[in-house]
């Protein structure tokens, strides 16, 4: 921390085995007595919206004691207090997206009644920016923010799902116990088990703003609910256009290949004795004429049965075999991103319950390039989780067969470029 002046604290140790509690005392002891022995000026620490009762669950009371061990060496803090993030991998967030995308019919909690007071992740991200210019003083503070909503979980729920075209019965069920309740869930997100059960302890009390002063120290006027989720959606949707497969962040593994929040991912490479540019003129002959490269009688199967709901099928080829085009058709998929020599994408545009992309990717490599093949798929609740796991083992077929294929085509096009 050296040469630093402000520093921000946004860590917590729930996700951790044994006592978290305790990891969370450490680590902010740690990192105060460093702020202080480096003579930083101020702390911006983001915790958990909750009362200061006696009855506390210990999420929240260990939130609200990591702002205390902050303070306690005398660097000035400035402790922000948020209920749910509306944003990706905001755990709550996930939590609510996945009982959605997974349960037509949910038994819902008592829980899911309590009023939270849900923010989105840009507007957190202002107000601890705004912190670094707007808090001068030696003063530390504890500032409660969130949008312009009060709203249960079950109003989240309701609405993620009206934006994602989902509609959702819940049948409340007052005596599901806290405890009862994590293991249900558990059941339902085993991605954020671990977490999520010690989150929905916290969950009995209200996470509301009663400190309404953000709002006279800062510039910001929150989203509601309603913005806030589409706007995460879009950013989520920008991100991944914006970004390759091969330089995403670490997707969380699971049955079916891996996840990065609601996309489900098959990555796979290969190593390819030949340069990238006969890698990727291979890449660029498929389809058409061409085929798939491996079990063209798969895909043109998959061409009819799509055919026969309304889709384009497989009838479509290239419009230019030589050269592609981004916006142009593919067979049953478009052209929707494009870097000659290194990079595209596919969209489908066949009928499944969901989105579909396909992507292939070439990178210099010692003794020639490496191959990369991702198919993402963005589910439609539960019509297209079973639809993802139905054809996962075709997958595995077909998408083995044919990154090997195409590895094969552009060492065979290599060797024969030698020859002549």
């Amino acid at each position: 921390m050296q040469d630093v002046e402000a520093a921000f604290y946004l860590i917590h140790s729930m996700g951790a085995p044994g006592n978290f509690e305790e990891q969370d005392r450490l680590a902010a002891d740690n990192f105060a007595a460093a702020a202080h022995a480096a003579g930083i000026k101020r702390i911006v620490y983001l915790g958990g919206l909750g009362p200061d009762e006696s009855d506390l669950s210990p999420h929240l009371r260990s939130r609200h004691e990591v702002g205390a061990r902050l303070r306690a060496p005398g660097v000035p803090v400035t402790e922000f207090r948020a209920s749910v993030i509306i944003g990706s991998g905001s755990l709550s967030f996930e939590m609510v997206r996945a009982l959605v995308e997974r349960l037509p019919v949910m038994v819902t909690p008592r829980w899911v009644r309590v009023a939270a007071q849900p923010i989105a992740i840009d507007d957190v991200l202002a107000y601890l920016r705004a912190a670094l210019t707007t808090e001068r003083d030696n003063d530390s503070r504890i500032i409660e923010i969130g949008g312009p909503d009060q709203v249960s979980y079950g109003q989240l729920m309701r609405e993620y799902g009206r934006q994602r075209g989902l509609r959702r019965l819940m049948i409340p069920v007052p005596l599901l116990t806290p405890r009862l309740s994590g293991l249900w869930l558990g059941l339902v997100t085993p991605l954020y088990a671990r977490v999520g059960r010690k989150l929905v302890d916290s969950l009995r009390h209200p996470t509301v703003v009663r400190d309404h002063s953000a709002q006279e120290r800062f510039p910001i006027r929150p989203l509601g609910i309603r913005e806030a989720i589409a706007a995460a959606l879009r950013d989520e949707d920008a991100a991944f256009a914006q970004t390759r497969a091969s330089e995403a962040p670490r997707a969380d593994r699971h049955w079916g290949g891996t996840r990065r929040g609601n996309r489900l991912v098959d990555m796979r490479s290969t190593p390819v004795a030949a340069a990238p540019e006969t890698v990727f003129a291979t890449i660029e002959r498929i389809g058409g004429d061409t085929g798939w490269y491996y079990a063209n009688w798969l895909w043109t199967l998959r061409g009819w049965m799509d055919r026969a709901v309304g889709g384009p099928g497989m009838r479509r080829g290239q419009r230019n075999p030589k050269r592609l085009a981004v916006g142009e058709p593919l067979d049953c998929w478009r052209i929707e991103s494009l870097e000659p020599g290194q990079w595209l994408r596919l969209v489908a545009e066949m009928k499944v319950p969901g989105r579909a992309w396909l992507e292939f990717e070439v990178k210099p490599a010692e003794n020639g390039s490496r191959l990369y093949q991702t198919a993402t798929f963005d589910p439609l609740g539960l019509i297209g989780l079973t639809y993802w796991y139905a054809v996962w083992p075709v997958h595995q077929l077909v998408f083995a067969g044919m990154l090997r294929e195409i590895a094969r085509a552009a060492e065979s096009d290599h060797r024969a470029a030698g020859a002549t």
